[in-house]
């Protein structure tokens, strides 16, 4: 009964977690970036590689997931999903997959952002631990957590440099006093 209960609410959480998305890429306008990092490309394909580890079932018939598991990903998956939308909402136009810099980009230090640089990739994470803890047997998902992280870093220090070059003093400030995308780490 719990499996099934946390399975639909975690299927829920991840609609509502795309669809922020889907509505902020329709009202986007189309402008073309001014300055990109290509390298964090590799950053999306890795993130993608984690995404596809935990969501492949590959261990042991009858696996079995324990009720704090379960009740782990009850909690993470919501908090995720929340946590999308506020910063997508703080984000505004600027969103893109790709990190790219517009030519009327400005830092965002509002919502989310005043606590996580990288909100959007927190509340990725959530969800992608939160996947785990009611699909994916451990080894799996241990894959799918370093490739995420790894694939992040990448993209992290990609769009950080961005930043840097074009808000040199602020975003240096902004740097030093907010984490990445870890809350309580650096």
């Amino acid at each position: 009964m719990l499996f099934g209960t946390a399975f639909a609410e975690l299927m829920i959480c991840w609609m509502l977690w795309f669809w922020v998305f889907a509505v902020q890429h329709k009202r986007r306008t189309r402008e073309k970036p001014v300055v990109t990092a290509p390298g964090a490309k590799w950053g999306i394909l890795l993130q993608g590689i984690g995404y596809m580890l935990v969501w492949t079932y590959v261990g042991p018939m009858g696996l079995f997931k324990p009720a704090p598991f379960l009740i782990g990903s009850m909690i993470l998956a919501p908090l995720s999903t929340a946590l999308s939308w506020w910063a997508v909402q703080h984000l505004g136009k600027q969103w893109r997959i790709q990190a790219a810099l517009s030519k009327d980009h400005t830092l965002v230090e509002t919502g989310p952002y005043r606590w996580i640089r990288h909100p959007i990739y927190t509340s990725m994470l959530g969800m992608l631990l939160a996947t785990g803890l009611v699909l994916t047997w451990w080894p799996m998902f241990a894959a799918a957590v370093a490739a995420y992280i790894l694939g992040t870093e990448m993209r992290v220090r990609a769009e950080d440099g961005l930043l840097a070059e074009r808000f040199p003093e602020g975003f240096a400030a902004y740097r030093s006093s907010v984490r990445a995308y870890i809350p309580f780490m650096r």
